[in-house]
């Protein structure tokens, strides 16, 4: 059952509807129609009601972890109570009939760590962690970086190129991924998170982080095997 939270979507509706009836209200007075659904007098009243539950609703940011992203401000993340172990969420403020969605849908939002790498140089690292989603449309995913002293990146997964094991989209219960890098001497800094690209809702929960042997294979994306340029007319299909 929709709620007030779903107001704006309700409009929208609306006045597609009534188009379709070749009846023309603006956006603005199917908002007030939508108020006046619900039983209030207005819009601005609606709105405020809006307003305080989405306080209500606020999530708390869990200790050393820093919120980032293309447009961070279109998602809410943290933890439902701090101080408690359990699992971290990103949520996006949009869903894809909200009349803002079309700015929105190719933004991402990541819950994410950074760290000195000096205690893991010369090793291979894994990170591990549980995801679940509901009503993904683009990607949840983890992600890891390790940095150079000079700031470039010297190795990297986010486990969008994967044809396996890769990003996760849709309803989905908990399922486990992994990401393996290996951490050269010249590293600086080590950066991992999840995040959530597009709409929907991801948890994640159960992160460790270990140096692991040279028997467990790196996930990076993997280099180009092309010595030379290749099919630049696009005569060949893939």
């Amino acid at each position: 059952m929709r709620t007030y939270l779903d107001a704006k979507a309700m409009a929208k509706s609306l006045r597609q509807a009534l188009n379709e009836q070749n009846v023309h209200f603006t956006h603005s007075k199917c908002l007030e129609l939508v108020a006046q659904q619900f039983g209030l007098a207005d819009w601005n009243t609606l709105a405020s009601e809006i307003e305080q539950k989405l306080q209500a609703k606020t999530l708390k940011l869990p200790e050393g972890w820093i919120i980032s992203g293309s447009k961070s401000d279109a998602y809410e993340m943290g933890v439902e109570k701090a101080g408690q172990a359990g699992a971290a969420i990103i949520r996006s403020k949009y869903s894809p009939d909200d009349s803002a969605y079309e700015d929105k849908k190719n933004s991402f939002g990541t819950l994410m760590q950074n760290f000195q790498a000096q205690n893991y140089l010369c090793k291979r690292v894994r990170l591990r962690a549980e995801l679940r989603t509901i009503k993904v449309d683009g990607a949840a995913t983890l992600w890891m970086r390790v940095d150079s002293v000079k700031g470039s990146v010297l190795s990297f997964d986010n486990m969008e190129m994967r044809s396996q094991e890769g990003t996760l989209s849709g309803t989905q219960e908990w399922i486990e991924r992994q990401i393996v890098l290996n951490v050269p001497e010249t590293a600086e800094t080590i950066s991992f998170g999840f995040y959530l690209r597009g709409t929907g809702q991801v948890w994640a929960r159960n992160f460790e982080l270990i140096d692991v042997g040279n028997d467990v294979e790196v996930t990076e994306r993997p280099k180009s095997e092309l010595l030379n340029p290749s099919n630049l007319d696009f005569a060949k299909a893939s």
